[in-house]
């Protein structure tokens, strides 16, 4: 998978911490920095007009949530695409995931059904593509997907679970960004998550776990399948 190394200049002006962690991540989520590329300090504090300090926060804030691994004497990168890393963590999060949607739908209250339907009504409203940039999804449904699929999460009263489903759920968000080019155009993700909160409302269990393990592994089987030889 390879992406447009397509960086732009930053202002000279002192760039806060925020916005050094913010740039960088919609960076690596937009392709405009490699998969693997290296990241040296001294190029992004000469970028950012900030502090090693503020850099190497940054660097391990995305570290934390995959996107940055950090090697012994080498510095930090940007993590790797794999297909064995996208299997196993599809496998990881249809169990974790599932388990924590069946928590809040056992468990929640009306409160939290409420919650998860706001936030699909936001995302069902929200247009999936950049207009500037069609082959990318906009950073408005993004933040809706992103969202809505927390709200249902975060009915889970197990707060172990819920934290390793929430993060888990992180670590896929390149790989999302990356299926954009890749989607399947006729698959209607609207009505997947339509099935998936009409389930949530029914609290049939059953049935809203089914729906969302399919709902996760369709962008992995299309990213495998556009990787195949």
């Amino acid at each position: 998978m390879k992406a447009t190394k397509a960086l732009d200049s930053r202002s000279p002006a002192r760039a806060s911490k925020a916005s050094v962690f913010d740039d960088l991540r919609s960076d690596i989520l937009a392709g405009r920095l490699e998969p693997g590329s290296k990241l040296p300090f001294a190029g992004l504090v000469t970028r950012f007009g900030c502090s090693v300090g503020a850099i190497r926060e940054a660097l391990q804030r995305l570290a934390e949530q995959g996107l940055v691994v950090t090697e012994w004497q080498q510095g930090f990168r940007v993590t790797d695409i794999s297909t064995e890393d996208l299997a196993d963590l599809t496998d990881a999060r249809c169990e974790i995931e599932i388990l924590a949607l069946r928590y809040a739908i056992n468990k929640a209250d009306v409160g939290w059904e409420a919650q998860a339907v706001s936030a699909h009504h936001i995302l069902d409203r929200t247009p999936m593509y950049d207009e500037a940039d069609p082959a990318r999804f906009s950073e408005q449904w993004v933040e809706a997907h992103a969202a809505f699929h927390d709200a249902l999460l975060h009915g889970c009263p197990n707060r172990r679970i819920r934290t390793a489903a929430l993060s888990l759920r992180e670590s896929a968000e390149l790989y999302r960004r990356w299926s954009a080019p890749l989607h399947d155009r006729d698959r209607d993700i609207a009505a997947e998550h339509r099935a998936i909160i009409d389930a949530v409302v029914a609290r049939d269990v059953d049935l809203a776990s089914g729906l969302l393990c399919t709902h996760i592994r369709r962008t992995t089987d299309k990213l495998l399948e556009a990787n195949q030889p």
